[in-house]
């Protein structure tokens, strides 16, 4: 009983962590040039939602309001290839969408529209950026009402989504873990190979220091 307890208990911690790990709500300022760009670290084959919206800072009432259809926002995504599988141009609020194929670290960039931006000279853009992903990216109230499903239904399907998602964050780590575990072997192997050559170089020293000494003092008569 306390064994099945336990194991429930860390099912849920496990869920909620993978809840406050795939949904990131956020807000930042840009000037008129400047562009900001975030790291994601993301599995494979994994949707992911970016949903913003831009507020202009008004000098007369002195606080933000929202910014007008002419300013826009350029997105733009890489994978951790640098691989560019994003490049769009947005209107002031919006939403983009993209797919991971490769496991990693994904960069995101936002920055606006500077040529309609300049008409706001000196001027700073609050950007609000949420984003989500994987099941988190799913609107079950939507997918409810289009097949149907009774809320125990919807409720299994969420459960099957998360557990999907959760082996997709294992493989993930264990992704990084073989990643980690190449790296420190060639580093551990760099550092034998220039500790032997150190010992060589050190050994070659010695022994030409032994000549050189040997000649000196056969030079001297005092050998």
């Amino acid at each position: 009983m306390v064994a099945v307890k336990m194991q429930s208990c860390l099912l849920s911690v496990l869920l909620l962590n993978v809840y406050y790990t795939f949904v990131s709500s956020l807000y930042f300022h840009i000037g008129e040039t400047e562009k900001k760009c975030f790291i994601e670290e993301i599995p494979d084959e994994t949707m992911i939602i970016g949903n913003y919206r831009t507020q202009l800072y008004d000098k007369q009432k002195e606080e933000y309001l929202p910014a007008t259809q002419g300013l826009g926002m350029f997105v733009e995504v890489k994978d951790p290839d640098e691989k560019l599988i994003l490049s769009r141009q947005y209107g002031s609020e919006g939403r983009f969408t993209f797919t991971s194929h490769t496991p990693g670290e994904h960069q995101i960039c936002l920055h606006s529209n500077s040529s309609k931006f300049a008409l706001f000279s000196g001027g700073m853009l609050r950007v609000h950026l949420d984003i989500q992903v994987g099941e988190h990216t799913n609107n079950y109230a939507e997918i409810a009402a289009k097949d149907k499903l009774t809320e125990l239904q919807l409720r299994v399907r969420q459960l099957v989504e998360q557990v999907d998602q959760i082996q997709k964050e294992q493989n993930y780590q264990r992704y990084r873990e073989e990643r980690f575990r190449q790296t420190s072997e060639s580093t551990n192997q760099r550092v034998l190979w220039w500790s032997i050559v150190q010992t060589l170089i050190l050994v070659a020293i010695g022994f030409w220091q032994m000549r050189h000494l040997k000649s000196f003092f056969e030079a001297k008569k005092l050998v």
